[in-house]
């Protein structure tokens, strides 16, 4: 490792040193480098958020799955007792009636068999057979009026399900405290949780119907054998469970099958977004790149090719297997009926009865099977949406009850300091012992170099995060008694890369006092003046009713120094009693920047507002009432410009360096890099 440090001599008496550049040594690159190995395609992908969960009934037992059905099934009882009680019991009593339907129409088709292969002539044998034939129709519609009403009364609830959890999840995390937000685990919990959680919850209330519905299905089969021979239950392990355990098998090779391929599949897609990224496209093209991405797609692309035709394989194989299975199973059942009507243990037309209730138990294992695989897997999903509200819950803001002042007169700041969480290094908090006092109509400036702590300290004023220790008082109240909202609302931040919202011009401003309908049109211009929005939305076709997208129809781009006017005019229009600017015009062109400051620093004067200024552009905080110097966490020097030039500490170097820039002042400053 080397440093040079090298001394720039600007006019005055202030002496500039100049830090060289610091690097590590490094070795050639290797002459070729393939974008991927060349054994298994998904041992370089991290596992995304998305799969988290994805395929886990192929790795569960039998026993795990079983085991976990009642679980879900209560679960989703809660959710829908939840939504709709009286949609929940209907849905209830429906679904037990249509399987009751279900059980009982099998009973009369067993007994239409029976009259059909009982003994006499075939003309009486049908005439007879009638009767049991209108109750079989008779059945078969109540059974499907029964279904009808089951299908409504799942429309009722299951949109109401996904609406309650929608507007929860989506109230919870927009309100959680901004250490959350910005912790990338909460992230992908919120992204699994919507993308995830929020789908199965919708498809999970009809995956429990219809397991219900399989189940009883097959309980009712079980019942109609039983009524024909007590014997012939033990007959039906031996077609079911075979046809059970192939559809087991066959469920877990798809889950298997689709997450292999879909993580193959990632790779691809990020040669495919590079090649289609809007943001990507200059640069492709000038480099001409292009074809370099296309040959690794080409690449991996027939790799997926190689790996999903080998996946369909032994799908075929083993769905032959299963079948072959299944089949062995149905066999040794039919033998062992044929034996028990050979030896007259079972009457012919019972006989006959019996293979309708067993072909009907071979579908209905088949459906219970797939319908628990899938029921398994997103109750896993569900709980994860469960448990990440509840995560939420616990990280809302404070509701004390105690309002913060309206008309702040004074903010102290003592031995505040600040350590983000899960940061490894505690021993340098962000903030470490600042302490300060902001008087009301004071304009206050936070400059130093980036990681010194002066955007820290701005959102510790602004009430995003709270002290790690030390106190912050508005007029003597400890802002951990005041409700957190509250503070919030007294404190208008802009900030460097300000939120383009697709919204209209007007709705852009008018967000900061919360409404995107409703505007004060005279504050709202004055805003939009001080600021130089005007001038901005006076260019655009619609003018206020401008839409500030590409998404839309018709909408507008702006470009980055006219969303910095359109965030400074909604910080203004905000009326706040604490106004702070992070690095508000680093996008804007000078006279952009020069007609800003002059608003809202060099402008009139608010006898009850506390501005609060972080910027780079020294110049920009010469007019400032008092500036503070932060370095690694502290302040290292206060007062105003001139008290800090007189003082030829940081400030003065910082501040002369960066008007000897400006000045064109002859400067000796020469690095090397070693």
């Amino acid at each position: 490792m080397s440093e040079q440090t090298e001394s720039a001599h600007v006019p005055g008496d202030v002496h500039v040193t100049v830090p060289g550049p610091r690097g590590e040594d490094l070795e050639l690159p290797p002459a070729s480098l393939p974008t991927a190995d060349e054994g298994d395609l998904t041992d370089g992908m991290e596992e995304a958020w998305w799969l988290l969960h994805q395929g886990a009934s192929a790795e569960a037992s039998v026993w795990e799955i079983l085991a976990r059905l009642p679980q879900a099934v209560r679960q989703v009882g809660r959710l829908a007792w939840k939504a709709s009680p009286r949609a929940t019991v209907a849905l209830a009593v429906l679904q037990l009636a249509a399987a009751a339907m279900l059980a009982f129409g099998l009973m009369a088709s067993v007994a239409v068999a029976q009259q059909i292969f009982a003994e006499g002539p075939t003309p009486e044998r049908v005439r007879a057979a009638v009767p049991q034939l209108a109750v079989v129709v008779v059945l078969l519609t109540l059974r499907a009026l029964l279904e009808y009403g089951v299908s409504m009364s799942q429309g009722l609830l299951t949109p109401r399900i996904r609406t309650a959890l929608e507007r929860e999840f989506l109230y919870l995390t927009s309100h959680v405290h901004l250490e959350a937000a910005d912790d990338p685990d909460w992230h992908d919990e919120a992204y699994r949780a919507r993308n995830q959680g929020l789908f199965y919850a919708r498809q999970i209330t009809g995956q429990v119907v219809s397991l219900a519905a399989a189940a009883l299905g097959l309980v009712g089969a079980a019942g109609v054998i039983t009524v024909l021979h007590p014997g012939l239950i033990l007959l039906l392990p031996l077609s079911v469970i075979p046809v059970g355990a192939a559809a087991v098998k066959s469920a877990r090779a798809r889950y298997h099958s689709f997450k292999r391929f879909n993580s193959v599949q990632r790779r691809t897609e990020v040669f495919s977004w590079l090649l289609l990224d809007r943001d990507a496209a200059a640069e492709l093209r000038s480099h001409t790149a292009q074809q370099a991405l296309l040959a690794e797609h080409h690449h991996l692309s027939g790799r997926i090719a190689e790996e999903d035709t080998r996946l369909n394989r032994a799908a075929a194989r083993l769905s032959l297997i299963g079948r072959g299975t299944g089949g062995v199973g149905g066999g040794i059942t039919y033998i062992a009926l044929g034996l028990m009507l050979i030896h007259g243990w079972l009457p012919l037309a019972a006989g006959a009865g019996a293979v309708l209730a067993i072909q009907s138990s071979h579908a209905t294992m088949i459906r219970v099977v797939d319908v628990a695989h899938l029921l398994y897997e997103h109750a896993m999903w569900v709980d994860d949406l469960l448990a990440f509200q509840e995560r939420c819950r616990r990280q809302l803001p404070r509701r004390t009850g105690l309002p913060a002042p309206l008309a702040v007169k004074e903010i102290t700041l003592q031995d505040v300091v600040y350590a983000y969480p899960g940061k490894k290094d505690k021993a340098k908090p962000a903030l470490n012992g600042v302490s300060m006092t902001l008087h009301a109509g004071q304009t206050v400036a936070f400059v130093g170099v980036n990681g010194s702590g002066k955007s820290t300290c701005a959102r510790l004023l602004a009430g995003l995060y709270d002290p790690t220790s030390g106190s912050i008082r508005w007029d003597g109240h400890s802002v951990l008694d005041l409700d957190t909202e509250s503070l919030q609302a007294r404190v208008a931040t802009v900030l460097q890369d300000p939120v383009r919202l697709p919204f209209t011009a007007l709705a852009n401003i008018t967000i900061s006092r919360g409404t995107l309908t409703e505007a004060d049109p005279e504050q709202v211009l004055a805003a939009a003046r001080a600021s130089g929005a005007d001038q901005v939305i006076a260019g655009l076709p619609g003018q206020w009713r401008a839409v500030l997208s590409k998404r839309f129809k018709d909408g507008q781009e702006l470009s980055a120094g006219q969303w910095a006017k359109m965030a400074v005019a909604r910080g203004l229009y905000k009326d706040a009693q604490v106004l702070l600017l992070d690095e508000p015009t680093a996008s804007m062109d000078p006279r952009a920047e020069h007609a800003v400051y002059q608003a809202v620093l060099r402008g009139e004067h608010r006898a009850d507002r506390i501005t609060v200024l972080i910027s780079h552009r020294l110049a920009s905080v010469v007019d400032c009432d008092h500036i503070y110097v932060f370095d690694g966490g502290r302040i290292i020097e206060s007062g105003s410009h001139q008290e800090l030039m007189d003082r030829g500490g940081e400030y003065a170097e910082m501040f002369t360096l960066q008007a000897a820039g400006y000045l064109g002042a002859p400067a000796s400053a020469k690095t090397e890099v070693q």
